[in-house]
């Protein structure tokens, strides 16, 4: 049931994600050209040289395919029209609330730490983390490059997915992760709270001091770089998060879902009870 859970939350997240994001500019290459993906391919890989890409990164794109799954996902989400109190309930588990406190307290100097460089306290992280992945749990196993090109390829957002496959392959050429750890949800979506390719690129943090971001496997790079991520959006240290608050506001940076902002906002509230 939890995992069944989480998936949920991972589709409606990802369903405001691309329903309220602005695009991107335009790219040079032609979505859907007459040589097909390949052709695609062909010309991004131009386009991505062009902008300063490496050719190293460049060839992560070798014989990529399309991914039909992908395509058929994204033409099927379906709108989830339930009250807050339904979508919380559901959410806001006893499980969670107690884990989230026992991480909170396992964690406690990291969150000391983050909070003072960024002014975020530990619930409104925790909260987080523990609705997009189970606190790193269900991170997505399909391949990250793959899914973005494949979206990419598709006319239906194509500058929007262009830009984020040419976040991803900048990921790779700064080194922080290699084209075969880069695997997530299925719109491409990066570690354990679900950052899209161009926020890793302007807001992973190297928290641990090992000279990559890794929000996949490191845990202070993941939760460091979420506080640093909500502070870029305005976040007002030692403020209420509460509806109405200018910290309220910030967390619909982060989802344009009311149901997930106001979520987020319970849950951590919940967390940082007793």
């Amino acid at each position: 049931m939890r995992r069944r859970l989480v998936h949920l939350s991972l589709a409606i997240a990802t369903a405001a994600m691309l329903s309220t994001l602005q695009p991107a500019p335009a790219r040079a290459a032609q979505c859907q050209p007459p040589g097909g993906f390949n052709a695609f391919i062909a010309q991004f890989k131009a386009e991505a040289a062009r902008l300063g890409v490496s050719q190293r990164a460049i060839s992560a794109l070798d014989g990529i395919t399309e991914d039909k799954r992908v395509l058929s996902l994204d033409r099927n989400q379906k709108g989830f029209r339930v009250s807050f109190e339904e979508f919380s309930r559901k959410r806001i588990t006893s499980g969670r609330i107690n884990k989230g406190k026992a991480l909170l307290n396992k964690n406690a100097d990291l969150f000391a730490s983050i909070e003072k460089r960024y002014g975020v306290p530990g619930p409104v992280i925790v909260a987080i983390w523990g609705l997009e992945t189970d606190y790193g749990a269900v991170l997505g196993n399909m391949s990250s490059v793959r899914s973005l090109a494949t979206l990419a390829h598709d006319c239906r957002r194509t500058e929007m997915f262009q830009n984020e496959l040419l976040s991803a392959l900048r990921i790779i050429d700064r080194g922080d992760m290699t084209s075969a750890q880069m695997r997530g949800a299925w719109a491409g979506e990066l570690g354990q709270t679900q950052f899209l390719a161009s926020n890793y690129v302007r807001f992973a943090v190297d928290y641990d001091g090992n000279g990559h971001r890794d929000l996949i496997r490191s845990v202070p790079d993941v939760l460091a770089s979420t506080a640093n991520y909500l502070k870029s959006y305005g976040w007002k240290r030692g403020q209420p998060w509460s509806e109405g608050t200018a910290n309220f506001a910030v967390l619909q940076q982060w989802n344009k879902s009311s149901n997930y902002q106001r979520t987020i906002a319970l849950f951590a509230t919940r967390l940082a009870e007793g």
